[in-house]
């Protein structure tokens, strides 16, 4: 096992590693940038090292520093976390060319998977369903327009490079398809220095279905169930949900066998997640990310497994010490994103906590490095907090998050807890009865009437 581990990322993610290695009784050391050094994950850390200036590119993304870090520190392995650089094939490789261990999937299973298009073609040689659509990226205008006729309107171009909504286009009929191309590669290239883009089917109201998978660098690989992400605006999540309510026994345990099937095929080891649309009862491959998500925890939740702690295990070189009968899910869980942001038109609200209380009680879990008197910077990603909330039954889930969200206090600066208590007070979300696009049209007519 190791003997000190570095934490290559920042806020609540950074917490949160620290705290399996600490129950595991590995030591930590946690990285920060200047804009970061009063930072919880920075206090609670057995060392600690600064790796730059405020903006990302010079501290978290700076590969050579965090090298660095790890050597000067005699760290013997590297958690990513999540974004930053925990899909970062070369990076991955860097750690390990240094001697130290990444915990994580092998770099090619980070590169394989980090191309849209060779992410798809794996998919589905492993027998993984796939939305149709291009079998690689699309050259030009002229053969957009003429796949789109044999797939049939609407269809959607992606970027193969892409993610979080960048260089993704939808063209609704023949006469959009040209435009939409090429703002889709110009986009893309823009943002990922790569135009190349591809197309599938574009889906009309579909849910967004995750499979969490788990493997060891043994050949086992189990599955812990899916999570529906569907409450999204502008293709980032806001809230999930486990199990989904949209799939029956039946659905589950096939897509989770087929999954994990396709995961055995490929050696994939450490944790991932396959992410689907799911419409009219059929699957349709997305995207793989091969690094622990955001929404982890309401996996652990149902589980009771510690998905940190099995990453780190299974990075060591251990056997995973379960099969997939082993297994059980309890109840429900459900988490809500809290984000420093304007609930109305989702302005980032960065500034200072002035007063922080977070809620409790029974099945209640806040992963969150905040405190009163911290600081929220401007120059990351919003998240701040999430809430998780477990129960017996959907409903009792519903019911312990509202009085949770009623609980928590954040003042200083706006976030996005009154849109979760509005959301959650929906009959479609107490139904269980919404997709992808419910949250934008919700949001579009709770701004108007809060005017």
């Amino acid at each position: 096992m190791f003997d000190k581990v570095l934490i290559a990322n920042r806020g609540e993610i950074a917490l949160r590693v620290q705290r399996a290695c600490r129950e595991m009784g590995i030591k930590t050391v946690a990285v920060h940038s200047t804009a970061d050094s009063d930072a919880m994950h920075v206090r609670l850390a057995d060392e600690s090292v600064c790796i730059g200036p405020p903006p990302a590119k010079d501290s978290y993304l700076n590969k050579a520093a965090l090298i660095s870090a790890a050597t000067i520190t005699n760290a013997d392995a590297i958690h990513p976390g999540y974004g930053f650089l925990s899909e970062n094939a070369s990076f991955a490789e860097m750690v390990e060319e240094h001697g130290i261990t990444f915990i994580g999937p092998s770099p090619d299973h980070i590169r394989m998977m980090g191309d849209k298009v060779e992410a798809k073609a794996t998919a589905k040689k492993a027998g993984i369903p796939v939305v149709p659509g291009s079998d690689g990226g699309v050259p030009d205008a002229d053969a957009a327009a003429a796949l789109a006729d044999q797939i049939g309107y609407p269809v959607l171009i992606k970027a193969t490079a892409g993610g979080g909504g960048r260089g993704m286009k939808v063209a609704e009929s023949k006469d959009k398809i040209r435009e939409a191309f090429q703002v889709a590669s110009t986009e893309a290239k823009a943002a990922f220095g790569n135009g190349e883009v591809y197309m599938e089917k574009y889906l009309g109201h579909p849910r967004h279905i995750e499979i969490q998978v788990l493997g060891d660098k043994h050949g086992n690989v189990v599955h812990l169930g899916e999570r529906d992400c569907s409450l999204q605006r502008k293709h980032q999540k806001i809230f999930e949900e486990c199990p989904s309510p949209a799939l029956n026994t039946k659905q589950r345990s096939e897509i989770g066998e087929v999954v994990t099937s396709a995961m055995r095929k490929i050696g994939y080891h450490n944790a991932g997640t396959v992410e689907f649309l799911f419409e009219d009862g059929k699957f349709y491959f997305i995207e793989m990310n091969t690094r622990l998500q955001v929404e982890h925890p309401i996996t652990e939740m149902i589980t009771g497994l510690d998905l940190v702690r099995e990453q780190i295990r299974v990075a060591a070189g251990l056997e995973l010490g379960f099969s997939q009968k082993d297994i059980e899910f309890q109840g429900c869980a459900m988490e809500c994103r809290i984000n420093a942001e304007n609930p109305g038109i989702f302005a980032p609200s960065p500034g200072k906590i002035t007063g922080y209380h977070a809620p409790g009680g029974r099945r209640v879990r806040v992963d969150s490095a905040m405190y009163a008197g911290s600081r929220v910077p401007p120059h990351y990603d919003s998240l701040i907090s999430k809430l998780i909330v477990q129960g017996t039954t959907r409903n009792e889930c519903i019911m312990r998050m509202r009085r949770a969200l009623h609980e928590y206090v954040i003042d200083g600066i706006q976030t996005t807890i009154p849109l979760h208590q509005a959301v959650l007070d929906q009959q479609a979300i107490i139904d269980g009865n919404y997709d992808i696009r419910w949250l934008e049209a919700f949001v579009a007519k709770w701004v108007a009437e809060q005017k």
